[in-house]
């Protein structure tokens, strides 16, 4: 899996957002582009422990059992659930999300693994700061691929 922190891999990420329009469409799910964008944006500042969310206990005795399928190498099927902390059904701004986005990726690439140590997920517990970068390009990656780029 590419590593988020190396700055190819961030210019990488930048390029697939630039790509993207407002007039992109999905190819499976139902956000928008714009709500896309949003919903990328918020683990990540969660992450950055810009953002906190409740964790039912149910989460906590069961994420650490199941965290491979965020940190292994597998893609993302398409269409899977999404936790209720991450649903975005609002109208989004298109260039606002952009920049947030793109603005949230580059503070934690930045950061590196240094920034990221010791970090608890909300939902998987805590992980190395390989996991976080894995976990977070394949997300970034998942939806991306959604709105073809």
């Amino acid at each position: 899996m590419k590593d988020i922190y190396e700055p190819a891999v961030l210019q990488e990420i930048n390029d697939r957002i630039d790509r993207l329009k407002p007039s992109t469409r999905h190819q499976w799910g139902s956000m928008d582009v714009a709500q896309m964008l949003a919903h990328c944006s918020a683990p990540i500042e969660i992450a950055l422990g810009d953002r906190q969310v409740k964790t039912p206990l149910f989460a906590k005795l069961m994420g650490p059992l199941i965290k491979g399928v965020i940190t292994s190498e597998k893609p993302f099927k398409q269409s899977l659930p999404t936790d209720k902390n991450f649903i975005v059904s609002d109208s989004r701004d298109f260039d606002a999300e952009k920049i947030k986005l793109k603005g949230l990726v580059r503070r934690l690439s930045e950061g590196g693994a240094a920034l990221m140590k010791g970090r608890r997920h909300n939902f998987f517990g805590k992980l190395t700061p390989e996991e976080w970068s894995t976990s977070t390009y394949k997300h970034l990656d998942h939806h991306f691929r959604q709105f073809g780029v």
